[in-house]
């Protein structure tokens, strides 16, 4: 079975085409004979070696390691005690934390737990059914932290982003009040995810929001990692959330919430929501790129060049 991976942390070169074993599913597991998968940032900080300084824990014991969150493909064998509708030949999506022995999604076949696959989305070819559980499962876990009602305002930065799009795409369809920050060139973009106020991105963000809302708003989703320079934004008493860990200070009550995807992996109930979200409109599907898996390097090439809107993808 060929595989993408490295087998030593460094540039892009090191991403090749590997030879692993075949895998088989077990009980309660499904293999998928993968059709596409998705690039993440989080995959150049494995490879750059970047991470290994602050999570060393995810860099278990290995020769090779193949990188990838989430894929789409065929069911091709199930296992003892799956469930029904995860039958040989269905479309499906799946996620597989590519911290555990080294092993990510980014594969010929990939065996994973029942739990963290779904059927794909109706209506979507696989490449663009691979760019959703990733991102829109981390936005899901941003929102669920804040416990907001309907009518309360939140902000989102890196909002032209893949996290920070469906962020404002769910926060919408929950009823808030959503003001996000856009490039020139995004700004279109930014506003067909729905979002009620579009400002410019950058350290003037949290001044920006001010003069909207003078009393800061109830709660920031920081998907680009602003940290504390958000922090004005919100009001006192508000929340905010991350997603690399930080967690500020303040002196106004301020609640930090850093979010973990690697907590909802097994939720399968919000993967559902989130595929059924998809299939009405709600969740945008939006492929950036796509490259032969045996081009990973290019891919991860551009993805550290910055500035892509979307999700790059690798097709095998």
């Amino acid at each position: 079975m060929r595989a993408v991976g490295f087998t030593e942390c460094g540039g892009p070169e090191e991403m090749r085409v590997l030879e692993l074993p075949e895998p088989h599913a077990g009980p309660g597991q499904v293999r998928i004979k993968v059709a596409a998968a998705g690039v993440n940032p989080s995959d150049v900080g494995l490879r750059s070696g970047y991470l290994k300084q602050f999570f060393p824990e995810v860099f278990p014991q290995a020769e090779v390691y193949v990188v990838g969150w989430d894929a789409a493909g065929v069911i091709d064998e199930v296992g003892e005690g799956v469930r029904p509708e995860l039958a040989v030949g269905t479309e499906a999506i799946a996620m597989l934390n590519p911290y555990l022995a080294g092993r990510g999604v980014q594969a010929e076949y990939v065996v994973v737990d029942e739990k963290t696959v779904v059927r794909a989305p109706k209506g979507a070819d696989l490449t663009a059914a691979s760019t959703l559980l990733m991102n829109a499962l981390n936005a899901r876990t941003g929102l669920d932290a804040l416990q907001l009602a309907p009518g309360a305002t939140v902000a989102v930065t890196g909002a032209a982003g893949a996290v920070g799009g469906y962020a404002v795409e769910l926060a919408k369809a929950e009823g808030l009040t959503v003001i996000a920050d856009a490039a020139e060139k995004d700004r279109d973009l930014v506003a067909g995810f729905g979002a009620d106020h579009v400002l410019e991105r950058g350290d003037g963000f949290a001044g920006q929001v001010r003069e909207l809302f003078p009393d800061g708003v109830d709660a920031v989703i920081d998907a680009a990692g602003m940290d504390d320079a958000v922090a004005p934004a919100v009001r006192d008493g508000g929340s905010i959330v991350t997603f690399r860990g930080f967690t500020g200070s303040t002196d106004r009550g301020v609640r930090w919430n850093p979010v973990w995807v690697t907590d909802r992996l097994q939720d399968t109930a919000a993967m559902e929501a989130l595929r059924d979200q998809a299939e009405s409109g709600v969740l945008s599907l939006r492929v950036a790129a796509t490259f032969p898996f045996e081009q990973a390097a290019e891919a991860h090439r551009l993805l550290e060049v910055g500035g892509v809107r979307g999700r790059l993808v690798l097709l095998f």
